[in-house]
Order: C-alpha cells, then structure tokens, then sequence
C-alpha cells in the first residue's frame, strides 16, 4: 500500500509541526482560504492527522493564535507607574510583537478577520481581553467612557498595524521602531486619558444617566 498515513517515524513533535505549518497557512492565506489538506502537507502528515490532534480547523487555529505569545504579558512587562507615559508604552508594545518573528501570527488573525466572521470574532475578542480592556482600565473607571476610549484606541492601533506591516506606506512602513512610537504614541495617550470629543463624550454621559435613571426606577 502507497502513501503515508498518520505520524511521521521517528518524530514525536507532530503537534507542534501542525502547529507551524498552520501558522503558515493562516498567515499566507487567511483562515477561509488555507484548507485542512494544505496545513497537513506542509506539516509531512495527511489530515487525519490534524483532526486528531485539532478536531476542526477553527480549533486549529485557536490553538495557532493562542500558543506563541499572550499580550496582555507584553503590555505588562516594562509597563510604565505612570498612566501619563501609557500610550507610547502600548505602541512600543505593539511594535516589539509585530517586528518579532511571532508577528506571523498577528498577521495570520488579521488576514482571517477580513474574510471570516468567526475570525473576525476571535480577533475582536482576543483584543478585546488582552490588550483593550486591560490598558484602558487603568485610566478609565467608567465603563461608558471606557468603551469608547477603548473602541477609539483600537482603531488608531489597527490603522497603524495596516498601514505599517500590510499596505507598507512609506515612510511610516520603513521607519525606526521609537520614531513610530514618538508620533502615534500622544494619540494614543490622548484616547487614554485625554478629554473624549464631543459627540462620543456626550453618549457616554447619556448611556450613563440611561443607566442610572434605570436604576433609580427600579429601586423605587
């Protein structure tokens, strides 16, 4: 009989060949479009293989994002006593992951997110938990106004990831690291802990009173 089926001889790190292999994929192609059968060829195992170890390939893919690095850990490490110097401390931040080799992996959920819905769910949830609400509670303890400076904070990051890693403008795409931090780092501090627009301050302080006129009725 031909062909090779289930674990590589020899080898007893096949999860983790499936693992890179998938991350691969996810990266070049995007979740839709990367296929169970291409990861296992990559990874030297047919797909059975990687249903056993995964299941389904949104599993796979949950694992591929979750394992290499948590940035909720990197926003903590070096992370500054003073709220006042947060924003170029997230941008640094920010900076550090996508230039490392594991930026593949970013790459890999922000590709997803444009072509999958459940990838853009995990992709919102994942950012959400590890990186928005955490750094935005620090500053910001009503949850209304954190929300928004949240929301607000996460679309200048993610224009600048596009711009810098995936469109390549220049010269932002070919500048240093701390020159990129130095210009996007005070937007970022100002959605943080500077003084929200008008309009979006303005809904806050109405869900807000919404909320505590709800409270009041109920009480009463």
């Amino acid at each position: 009989m031909s062909g090779r089926r289930g674990r590589r001889p020899g080898r007893s790190d096949t999860r983790s060949d499936i693992l890179s292999a998938a991350r691969d994929a996810f990266a070049e192609h995007g979740y839709d479009r990367a296929t169970v059968r291409d990861i296992a060829t990559r990874a030297g195992v047919d797909a059975a293989m990687v249903h056993h170890w995964f299941g389904t390939k949104e599993r796979l893919f949950q694992a591929a994002v979750d394992v290499p690095f948590d940035p909720q850990e990197l926003l903590l490490d070096g992370a500054p006593d003073d709220v006042a110097r947060l924003g170029e401390h997230v941008v640094r931040t920010l900076l550090r992951a996508w230039d490392s080799p594991r930026g593949r992996v970013a790459l890999a959920l922000l590709r997803s997110a444009t072509s999958s819905e459940r990838a853009a769910r995990m992709l919102r949830e994942f950012v959400l938990a590890r990186v928005v609400r955490p750094t935005v509670a620090r500053s910001e303890p009503d949850p209304h106004r954190a929300a928004w400076r949240g929301a607000l904070m996460a679309s200048q990051l993610a224009g600048l990831v596009v711009a810098r890693y995936v469109l390549r403008v220049e010269p932002l795409a070919g500048a240093p690291a701390e020159t990129v931090v130095r210009a996007v780092g005070p937007t970022i501090q100002g959605y943080l802990t500077g003084p929200l627009p008008g309009a979006v301050a303005e809904d806050a302080r109405s869900a807000g009173n919404v909320e505590i006129s709800t409270e009041r009725h109920v009480a009463s």
